[in-house]
């Protein structure tokens, strides 16, 4: 293979439009090149001609002199020292190029820390090794820059003499870019967590707040996904979410779970798909399948699920923020879709044991995630579709006699490694809200209900459910109670009364 003729001057890029017309570098520049058959990274690089460096949501600019040499090895350096570590590339332009030119390009300068990057990543990704001897001289390096991309737990690795904090493990690693926003929750966050709360009176009304939220997480969970399901089966759910964060993440507990969800299977295959599977519509007239997601090819389950376990021990087990773990577990279990039904609410139930099982959230206290989700539905699809958008024209597959997908393709590296940025700053800012927003909203109407049952106590004799139909009525009315309310079930109240009672519901929830 030639190296050279990577770079090339571009207005637009499959679709996308850089801010202004440069040369294209790095990861762009080499999937272009080669013609891999990858997601696009979320950011790609040019050169400026007009000496600007700058950043964009969707583009690196940079100056000439940031500009690689135009071969394979240059582009990787720049791609490593300015982009990160983009793992399913990475992978590609291996089996692409072949153990051989690695090997010549590492050799090089085997020493240099680009080098023994490329070459550790070959190793890890392939599970090969190349014919090159230990390193015995060098100082160990970082293989991901935490000014890049936020670092794992370190594991060293002496033969390349490189410190790797990749934040999973090869079957599954879900790599996040560090942006400001997510600095600046990950900075804030300290502020957001419950533990302040957890001590007198307030201790009793977070209880109770989270009580009452459990279920309704509960119902929005189910919600979300479109369904309006009885009381007791909202029920069953909360109890299961208040579990999350007790016990060990397992394979058996999933399965657990999806009995838990599926309360009628008498229509669902349970346990580990043995199908494909999508997500979408199907043609009215033909029934053939239109899929916005492809659920991962059955055939791989057992490797991706052993693997994102694999990843949840080990981020679970360090320093690693609670909320970046819980995208990068949940959005890739949601990715793989490992079961026929039950995947959402189960992805939704593990940013809740994550949390939990990191100590972000109290044990027996539940942040209640999903319903802050259903409030940002358009960004919770935004962020899916982010993921499943780019894939689909990468998944090769053919309808089934019952309608199905039949992935015909190998698609595990889709699933296997992805960039979760926009996960883990969309989860981050549901997170804020709940803390935030969502329950002080339920302990400030708590604390106003007790002061308005005191009041009412101090004066009648009502049962408490009476209270609580009185407080139904005077939210439904404004503030005043209806006619119909009156001349039913608070006829025995006087005018007088009633008057009495609009003022106390005035003075505590609208002074």
């Amino acid at each position: 293979m030639k190296n050279n003729h990577f770079s090339q001057n571009i207005t637009t890029f499959h679709g996308r439009k850089p801010p202004e017309e440069g040369l294209l570098v790095g990861y762009g520049a080499i999937i272009e090149r080669l013609r891999l058959a990858v997601p696009l990274p979320d950011r790609l690089s040019i050169i400026s001609k007009k000496h600007r460096r700058y950043a964009t949501d969707d583009w690196n600019v940079l100056t000439p002199r940031h500009a690689p040499s135009d071969d394979l090895a240059g582009h990787l350096t720049f791609a490593l020292k300015y982009e990160g570590v983009e793992l399913h590339v990475l992978k590609t332009v291996f089996e692409k190029v072949g153990k051989k030119e690695i090997e010549q390009l590492v050799q090089r300068e085997p020493t240099g820390q680009y080098s023994r990057r490329l070459w550790f990543l070959y190793e890890w990704l392939l599970e090969d090794t190349l014919d090159l001897p230990d390193l015995s001289i060098g100082n160990y390096v970082d293989l991901l820059n935490p000014d890049l991309q936020y670092p794992g737990p370190i594991e060293i690795a002496r033969r390349q003499r490189i410190r790797n904090n990749l934040p999973g493990v090869q079957g599954f690693c879900s790599i996040i870019r560090r942006t400001e926003k997510l600095d600046n929750f990950i900075a804030e966050s300290t502020g957001w967590k419950l533990y302040p709360w957890l001590s007198g009176d307030q201790k009793d009304l977070l209880s109770r707040a989270s009580a009452f939220l459990l279920l309704k997480d509960s119902k929005a969970s189910y919600a979300i996904e479109g369904e309006t399901p009885l009381l007791n089966r909202a029920l069953r759910w909360s109890s299961a979410i208040g579990e999350a964060g007790l016990r060990e993440l397992t394979k058996e507990d999933l399965l657990r779970l999806q009995e838990i969800v599926i309360e009628n299977n008498r229509f669902v295959k349970m346990g580990w798909r043995q199908q494909g599977g999508f997500v979408g519509e199907h043609d009215r007239a033909t029934g053939s399948p239109m899929p916005d997601h492809i659920s991962a090819k059955w055939q791989d389950l057992e490797d991706l699920m052993n693997s994102l376990i694999a990843a949840y021990q080990r981020l679970s087990a360090s320093e690693y923020d609670p909320v970046l773990a819980a995208a990068i577990i949940a959005f890739g279990f949601v990715n793989i879709h490992p079961f026929v039904d039950g995947n959402g609410r189960i992805h939704r139930y593990l940013i809740h044991h994550v949390l939990g099982r990191k100590g972000f959230t109290p044990k027996g206290i539940i942040f209640p995630i999903s319903a802050t989700i259903l409030q940002q539905m358009n960004g919770y699809r935004t962020v899916l579709e982010g993921y499943s958008k780019p894939r689909l024209p990468l998944i090769t597959w053919k309808e089934t006699a019952d309608h199905n997908v039949e992935v015909l393709n190998p698609t595990i590296d889709l699933y296997r490694y992805f960039d979760a940025t926009k996960y883990a700053e969309f989860l981050y800012d549901c997170v804020r809200q709940t803390a935030l927003e969502l329950l002080p909203a339920e302990m400030d109407y708590l604390m106003k209900y007790d002061r308005f049952k005191a009041l009412i106590d101090n004066r009648f004799s009502i049962p408490d459910k009476q209270v609580d139909l009185l407080l139904r009525f005077l939210q439904q009315g404004k503030g005043k109670l209806s006619v119909r309310s009156r001349q039913k079930e608070f006829l025995e109240l006087t005018d007088e009364e009633v008057s009495a009672v609009e003022e106390m519901f005035q003075e505590v929830f609208f002074a």
